[in-house]
């Protein structure tokens, strides 16, 4: 059952956030369910998936499930994304923010229900196999899943100076962030907590001079934000390996 999971699991991810380009997300947000893009992104969940559940033909219905549910599911967040657009108010919780949270809990509560259609019972232990499929996971979410999730929440609050950047190293942020994410992740697997805090310390010091000299407290806020969220992020992923393993 683990293992059915984690293949599942592993293959939304790379599908959802790694190999899809932003012609296809454009595309999908602009005609929905008229899409090319959101064509082409369900046929690589599709491939995806049959390489996880091994071409079996006994999962058949699963398969199935989990294709058409992601071409749906895709395309009504598509369409909710539209009218949110055109008629929400600005502060409003119905957004595309909300509708990509949601988007991705249908989907992974998708992926339990079709393992739990196959499998009654509880793995009480891990094999090999499974480490290695829960640690590839692991790392995908706190690198390129993490800094989408980030992003998204987060987007909403963005200073306008916070896209300025004359003065910064191209994708620097991002790969900041993924690198204090794997660090806190392996603080947490080797035990070590007390890292995590200097790593905090550390980080707020070398930002403490670009912070003062800005004066602006909305690019302090959203950089706290955006912090807080991915040491989140970090903890509950370790924490998860941590149990699962």
């Amino acid at each position: 059952m683990t293992l059915l999971f984690l293949k599942l699991l592993l293959a939304h991810l790379v599908a959802d956030f790694v190999i899809q380009p932003l012609k296809w997300i454009k595309d999908k947000e602009q005609k929905a369910f008229a899409s090319t893009g959101l064509i082409l992104h369900a046929s690589v969940h599709a491939v995806l998936y049959a390489i996880a559940f091994s071409f079996n033909p006994d999962y058949w219905l699963g398969f199935a499930i989990l294709v058409v549910s992601h071409y749906l599911i895709d395309g009504f967040k598509c369409m909710a994304g539209r009218y949110a657009d055109n008629y929400s108010l600005p502060e409003s919780f119905i957004n595309r923010r909300t509708f990509f949270v949601i988007d991705q809990v249908l989907h992974l509560a998708i992926i339990a229900f079709v393992v739990s259609l196959y499998f009654t019972g509880i793995s009480e232990w891990v094999i090999p196999q499974e480490k290695i499929l829960a640690l590839i996971i692991a790392v995908l979410l706190l690198t390129r899943v993490s800094s989408i999730i980030i992003k998204v929440l987060i987007s909403r609050w963005a200073p306008l100076n916070v896209y300025d950047g004359d003065h910064s190293l191209a994708n620097a942020g991002s790969f900041i962030g993924m690198l204090e994410r794997l660090f806190i992740f392996v603080f947490i697997l080797s035990g070590n907590w007390h890292g995590i805090g200097f790593l905090l310390a550390a980080k707020s010091v070398f930002r403490f001079g670009d912070l003062k000299e800005a004066h602006d407290r909305k690019l302090t806020e959203y950089i706290l934000i955006g912090t807080l969220i991915s040491f989140g992020l970090a903890i509950a992923v370790g924490l998860a390996y941590l149990y699962l393993i």
